[in-house]
């Protein structure tokens, strides 16, 4: 009996050394968003499992996943990716097909598929973990005494006079400005999709091109509005927990955690993602201001806490249509960088 147990002993722990040994590669998009998924997802599951996560940055877009599945030489395993460049990485067969019925059930004993907001798998290569919504947000300190209320006020520099800050890209100035010049918003792509709705979207923004200071990278955008450099700025509504949100025409859209086709991982790849979707995990995303995409995580939050969350001001925006931007945007943003250089 006592040689039994031994022997089931020494098995048990040569299961566990040989699990613990195992490491993944996990990428992300860093700042404050990589902070929360470590504290939430990755290191509980690295304590929990045993199994060592290797974490890196990832600077978006599908060029470098494309060379390493291409090589066969892949050496990432799970990505954080936006719905946009998840969108062209799964027509070109990049990423794994996920199969959903692995995801556990919510906290609440929901299944999965109930649990999750539809839009969160609604890709058959992702499973969606954030909301997070493009806004303008202003710094009371510099703003004056009118405050902006619509993305109309923007665009309004009589009203509200003063430099604006914009990511220096097509996608989402594009849609703001053809909602500034009267476009509903559930109208704003087919009227993007053609060449009068370009006229005017560029027609639109230059009203305020001369008001603008333009910036490469969101991280950029608190800062000109911490230091007064501009009096209302746009970015992840996730950068602006220390300003004032204006979500009206917000562009939201998710991020999700994805497979790259053909690691040699990929039991463990969905072991990862069916633990850090699971309910308690992804309800961590609040700590920045996104929206957790199961209901079981969003209880989770506190009522009051809820009102910074995308997801109580959907009907306020509109969904940033990816496959429009997988389609169009290497064009649209060549004529956006195009109308910059203009004088």
């Amino acid at each position: 009996m006592k040689k039994t147990v031994l022997i089931a002993s020494l098995i048990a722990s040569l299961n566990i050394s040989s699990f613990a040994s195992e490491s993944l590669t996990v990428m992300g998009f860093g700042g404050d968003y990589s902070k929360i998924q470590k504290e939430h997802m990755i290191e509980p599951f690295m304590k929990k499992t045993g199994i060592k996560i290797l974490t890196d940055d990832y600077k978006g877009g599908t060029a470098e996943i494309k060379a390493q599945v291409d090589s066969g030489n892949v050496k990432w395993d799970v990505i954080d990716i936006d719905y946009i460049d998840l969108e062209k990485a799964c027509n070109e067969n990049l990423l794994e097909i996920i199969d959903p019925e692995f995801l556990p059930k919510g906290n609440d004993g929901v299944s999965a598929k109930n649990d999750f907001y539809p839009l969160a798998l609604s890709s058959e290569c992702a499973v969606g973990i954030t909301f997070w919504s493009a806004v303008f947000a202003y710094n009371d300190k510099f703003i004056g005494d009118i405050k902006p209320k619509t993305i109309n006020d923007l665009f309004d520099t009589k009203k509200i006079p003063g430099k604006r800050g914009l990511n220096k890209r097509a996608q989402i100035n594009m849609e703001w400005a053809l909602i500034a010049d009267g476009v509903a918003a559930k109208d704003v792509y087919d009227v993007l999709e053609t060449q009068e709705g370009i006229k005017r979207a560029f027609a639109k923004l230059d009203t305020i091109k001369d008001s603008v200071i333009w910036f490469d990278s969101w991280s950029q955008s608190p800062q000109l509005l911490n230091d007064g450099s501009v009096i209302m700025s746009q970015a992840p509504n996730g950068r602006f927990t220390k300003f004032n949100v204006v979500w009206d025409a917000q562009g939201f859209d998710l991020d999700g955690w994805a497979i790259v086709k053909g690691t040699k991982k990929l039991e463990l790849s969905k072991k990862f993602i069916a633990y850090a979707t699971s309910t308690v995990p992804l309800s961590g995303v609040k700590d920045i201001n996104y929206g957790p995409t199961r209901k079981s995580s969003t209880n989770l939050v506190a009522k009051e806490a809820q009102q910074n969350l995308p997801t109580a001001h959907l009907d306020e925006g509109f969904k940033v249509n990816s496959a429009f931007w997988s389609d169009y945007g290497t064009e649209l943003n060549e004529q956006f960088n195009a109308w910059l250089l203009k004088k």
